[in-house]
């Protein structure tokens, strides 16, 4: 029995494009694919994703654990005031979706979405958009498929060129995640907004200090930033957000085992123990496209 469309992704078939082609042509619905007309076929997932990599993948993503151990954080709302400033800048930077195409809806792009969280988020403050997330790893796609009934979920590699028409998003949301400046640019419409968060120095300073061989946040990272978005992007407003949050041993243990840190030797604390405040720490910034 084929793969039947997920209900989601029929909301972008009119702006996806096919990834193999690189070029405007549409991808149609067939018999669990997705087709272009040059005959290039994409998986519909039974997981309600559409695979649309193509070639050797920059990064293979979150593994089994990572994806598990980020769900299960997530739900404990230690990053709930996180989301809740992304969302609002989401949310102000389409008022009235003023700018939106004439007959299509807000669109939100998640670029590196994880498990959805995040836009899940913002698709509940915009009751009238749709939302894509894109991920290299399939198991966060199978949570990000699940995230919210107006977001579709799409397998590819955030360093190609991504598989959308050219200035259909209203925002992009990067969300401790890579980026490619280029084609966050080229899918953006004129008026449209990208939405950066990523970790100060800061962030999570408790369990660095317990655990030096966690990754640390690189003090060149910001100037790292301007020097890549610079040249097409403009930052119109940057806060930070930081509060401290008590983590049980197990939050700690998958707030660890949820970033790349959980390649390291690492040990917590007695789960029985009391709570661990850590540090919360990022930097949101709104960017407009020159």
């Amino acid at each position: 029995m084929p793969v039947p469309l997920p209900p989601a992704l029929s909301l972008f078939l009119d702006v996806l494009r096919c990834p193999a082609c690189r070029t405007t042509r549409r991808l149609h619905p067939g018999p669990g694919v997705l087709r272009c007309p040059a005959g290039h076929t994409f998986d519909l997932a039974r997981h309600g994703y559409v695979n649309l990599l193509t070639g050797a993948r920059a990064t293979s993503g979150d593994d089994a654990d990572m994806v598990r151990a980020r769900s299960r954080f997530l739900a404990t709302g230690a990053y709930a005031p996180l989301r809740e400033a992304t969302v609002r800048l989401a949310a102000d930077a389409v008022p009235g979706a003023a700018h939106a195409a004439p007959g299509r809806p807000p669109t939100v792009l998640d670029a590196g979405c994880g498990t959805g969280y995040y836009l899940a988020g913002v698709l509940d403050r915009l009751p009238g958009a749709r939302g894509v997330g894109l991920d290299s790893s399939a198991r966060a796609l199978r949570a990000a498929a699940r995230a919210h009934d107006r977001a579709a979920a799409l397998a590819g590699d955030v360093f190609r060129p991504l598989p959308l028409d050219d200035g259909v998003a209203d925002v992009v949301l990067n969300v401790f995640a890579p980026r490619n400046p280029a084609e966050y640019h080229r899918v953006l419409h004129p008026a449209g907004r990208l939405i950066v968060v990523r970790p100060t120095g800061r962030h999570l300073a408790e369990l660095r200090d317990r655990w030096p061989s966690m990754v640390a946040v690189d003090p060149a990272k910001e100037e790292r930033l301007r020097r890549a978005l610079g040249p097409r992007f403009e930052a119109a407003a940057t806060e930070r957000v930081e509060y401290r949050a008590a983590l049980t041993g197990p939050a700690v243990q998958d707030l660890v085992a949820m970033t790349p840190s959980a390649r390291h030797a690492w040990r917590t604390p007695d789960d029985r123990g009391p709570a661990t405040r850590v540090t919360v720490s990022v930097l949101a910034t709104t960017y407009r496209p020159r």
